[in-house]
């Protein structure tokens, strides 16, 4: 009987042993410096660390590309403006607007008339030639009979207005002056030496202007500016 529960004890034993050997080999597989499910989260850990690097430095320089080719944009934009502007003022585009020459002497045909008021006197001028302008005083110098000497009207204080005349129109200056009343001889003008305003060359206009006797250079005559008064 004795000899009995001496082998049961020694069964007993021998199993606790080897329970206990088994926890070892299980603790020691689960320990954070072991093997086995402990490395695998280490790797994995490790495997989700460089992905999250990669995908930052990605999405980096994803943004620094995105940030280039932005500012590459904005030069581009910036040069096309300087261009559109410098089309814009580029010469020749004169927005439409039509520029004429001076009237030359030689393109107008010039006529005399005596106007509605006494004393007023009218010389027409009409162009012959392509559209040009007139603006300003013209020269009138007053020539006496028989190489009597001359006269050079005065400016009227009129001011000047632009006048583009095309081809077949014209437009007019008006001379005053004080007729001769005096009942003396007075001096007769026979010819007017006129010169478009901007122009040098002159032409000689017949006339018949009686006009008194005085020592003023103009003799008291003043023109207007072309294309004002009465046409």
């Amino acid at each position: 009987m004795r000899a009995q529960k001496l082998a049961l004890a020694a069964v007993a034993l021998t199993a606790g042993l080897t329970l206990t050997a088994c926890q070892d080999n299980d603790d020691a597989a689960s320990a954070p410096d072991g093997s086995g499910a402990s490395s695998s989260a280490a790797a994995s850990s490790s495997s989700s660390s460089s992905s999250s690097s990669s995908s930052s430095s990605s999405s980096g320089s994803s943004g620094s590309s995105g940030s280039s080719s932005e500012a590459s944009a904005g030069s581009a934009s910036a040069e096309g403006g300087a261009g559109a502007a410098t089309d814009d003022d580029a010469p020749g585009s004169g927005g439409g607007q039509i520029n004429t020459g001076p009237c030359r002497t030689a393109h107008l045909d010039f006529s005399t008339a005596h106007g509605m008021g006494e004393g007023d006197f009218m010389v027409a001028l009409k162009n012959t030639g392509d559209s040009c302008l007139l603006k300003g005083f013209p020269g009138v110098d007053l020539k006496a009979r028989n190489g009597g000497g001359s006269l050079s009207a005065g400016r009227s204080g009129v001011a000047p207005v632009p006048v583009v005349l095309k081809n077949g129109e014209e437009t007019r200056f008006h001379l005053h002056y004080t007729p001769n009343t005096t009942g003396g001889s007075g001096v007769t003008i026979t010819s007017l030496v006129v010169t478009p305003p901007n122009e040098t060359h002159s032409t000689s206009l017949p006339v018949t202007l009686n006009l008194p006797a005085t020592d003023n250079p103009s003799g008291g005559v003043t023109v207007d500016p072309v294309g004002t008064g009465k046409q």
